[in-house]
C-alpha cells in the first residue's frame, strides 16, 4: 500500500504541475504565434552577418519571439548560419529562443516567483552577452567554416508580407493557428517528460539528497564555494533528465523546495540547451567538435551568469529565500487557475480549429518535426503508461 500511495501521488503531484500551467501554454504559445504570424522577417539576415551589438540583438530579438522548443531553436540557428548570418548571432538566437520567450517566463511567475522571473530576464540577456564575448574571443575559424559548409537546407526562415493586411485577414488568423499547433507538436513530449519526472522526484526523492548534491548543510564550507559547487553542478543535473526549457521549470521548483541556492536553480533553468539529446543534434548540425565547443561555451556562460544574478540580488537584497512548496502549488481547486485554463481550454479550441482551416486551404499535412528520435518516442510512450497507471493507482487510493 505504501509503494501504491506514493505512486498514485507522484501521477498526481505531476498532473498538477500542468494544471497549475496549463493555462499559461495556451497564452504563452498563443502570443508566440501571433509573433511569428504577424511580424515580418523579410531578409532578416543580412542584418546578422557581423558579430556587432545590432547584429545579436537583432538575433535576441526574433530568438525571444521565436518557439521555445529546444529542437527548434536548434534548427532556426542553423538556417541562419546556412543564410549568412554570423555563428554568434546564431547562438544568441538559440539562448534568446529558449530562455526570453513569453511561455516560459510566465511559467517561471506562476512556479517560481517574480525574483526568478526577474533573474531570468536580465540573466538571459547577461547570458548573451558573455557567450558572444566568449566565442568572439576563442571560436577557432576554420571549425566554424566547416561547420557552415555541413549546415542543411534553408527552411524558410524569412519570408515576407504586408503584416498589416495578414492581421486583418482570416488567412492570417489561421496562421496563427498552425503556428500555436505546432510550437505544441514540438514541445509536448519536453513537458510531458519534464512534468512527470518533477512530480515523481518531488515525492519519492528525499531532501536528504538535494541538500548532500548541492551542500546545502555544508556550514564548514564558505558561503562562495557553495554557491560556486550549486552554479557549476546545476549544469550537470538538468543534463541528466534529458528534458528541455519548458520541462525543467517544475523541476526547478522541487529543488528550490529542497534549499538549492538561487545561483544553483538559475543554471539549472539556462541549461536545457545541454542536454545530451541537444548535444547530438548541433553535432549533426555542425560536427562533433563545434558542438562540443558550443556546449563548453554554454557551460561556462552558464555559471559566470548564475554568479552575476546571485551577487547582483545579493546587493539588492531580492535573493528569494523562502521555498515554494510544490504541494501547494499543485492543489486542485477553484481558484483563478480554474477559471484561467476553463477560457484557454475554448482558445485553444479554436486555434486548433483555425489551424485545420489552414491545413484544408493549403491542401497539407502537418509536418514531422525533427526531435529526440525513436528513443525519446519510446521515452514518450512509457512516461504515459507510467501516468495513466499513477492516477488509477490515486484513484483507488482514494475508494478506499
Amino acid at each position: 500500500m505504501d509503494f501504491i500511495n506514493l505512486y498514485g501521488e507522484s501521477a498526481k503531484t505531476a498532473l498538477g504541475f500542468f494544471w497549475k500551467s496549463g493555462w499559461a501554454f495556451v497564452l504563452g504559445y498563443f502570443v508566440s504565434g501571433m509573433i511569428q504570424a504577424f511580424v515580418p522577417k523579410k531578409e532578416l539576415t543580412k542584418y546578422m552577418g557581423d558579430a556587432d551589438l545590432k547584429s545579436i540583438s537583432l538575433s535576441t530579438f526574433f530568438g525571444a519571439a521565436s518557439s521555445s522548443c529546444s529542437f527548434a531553436a536548434l534548427a532556426a540557428a542553423r538556417s541562419l548560419v546556412k543564410k549568412g548570418a554570423h555563428f554568434i548571432a546564431a547562438v544568441a538566437f538559440m539562448f534568446a529562443s529558449t530562455n526570453l520567450v513569453i511561455e516560459l517566463g510566465i511559467l517561471i511567475l506562476i512556479f517560481l516567483g517574480w525574483q526568478f522571473l526577474a533573474a531570468e530576464l536580465i540573466g538571459g540577456l547577461v547570458l548573451i552577452a558573455i557567450s558572444s564575448l566568449l566565442i568572439k574571443w576563442t571560436y577557432p575559424e576554420s571549425w566554424l567554416q566547416a561547420a557552415r559548409e555541413k549546415v542543411e537546407q534553408y527552411d524558410g526562415l524569412t519570408e515576407d508580407f504586408d503584416w498589416k493586411e495578414r492581421i486583418t485577414s482570416k488567412e492570417g488568423w489561421q496562421l496563427v493557428g498552425h503556428k500555436f499547433v505546432n510550437d505544441w507538436k514540438m514541445a509536448w513530449e519536453d513537458i510531458l517528460i519534464g512534468f512527470t519526472i518533477a512530480g515523481f522526484v518531488a515525492v519519492l526523492v528525499p531532501e536528504s539528497f538535494w541538500t548532500t548534491l548541492f551542500l546545502a548543510d555544508a556550514q564548514h564550507l564558505p558561503d562562495w564555494l557553495v554557491t560556486l559547487e550549486n552554479a557549476a553542478i546545476a549544469p550537470f543535473v538538468a543534463a541528466s533528465t534529458f528534458i528541455g526549457s519548458m520541462g525543467n521549470i517544475p523541476l526547478a521548483t522541487v529543488l528550490n523546495q529542497n534549499g538549492v541556492l538561487f545561483a544553483g536553480i538559475m543554471g539549472f533553468i539556462y541549461s536545457d540547451l545541454m542536454v545530451p539529446p541537444l548535444v547530438h543534434i548541433n553535432a549533426k548540425y555542425y560536427g562533433w567538435k563545434v558542438a562540443l565547443y558550443i556546449a563548453g561555451v554554454m557551460f561556462v556562460s552558464i555559471v559566470i551568469t548564475a554568479l552575476l544574478l546571485n551577487g547582483l540580488f545579493s546587493f539588492l537584497d531580492i535573493v528569494p529565500e523562502s521555498r515554494r512548496v510544490v504541494s501547494e502549488i499543485t492543489q486542485f481547486k477553484i481558484d483563478y487557475t480554474f477559471w484561467m485554463n476553463l477560457v484557454f481550454v475554448w482558445i485553444a479550441g479554436w486555434l486548433v480549429w483555425q489551424n485545420k482551416r489552414y491545413l484544408e486551404d493549403h491542401d497539407m499535412k502537418m509536418m514531422d518535426m525533427e526531435g529526440g528520435g525513436t528513443i525519446k518516442k519510446v521515452a514518450v510512450t512509457l512516461f504515459i503508461i507510467i501516468n495513466v497507471l499513477g492516477l488509477s493507482a490515486f484513484a483507488y487510493t482514494q475508494l478506499l
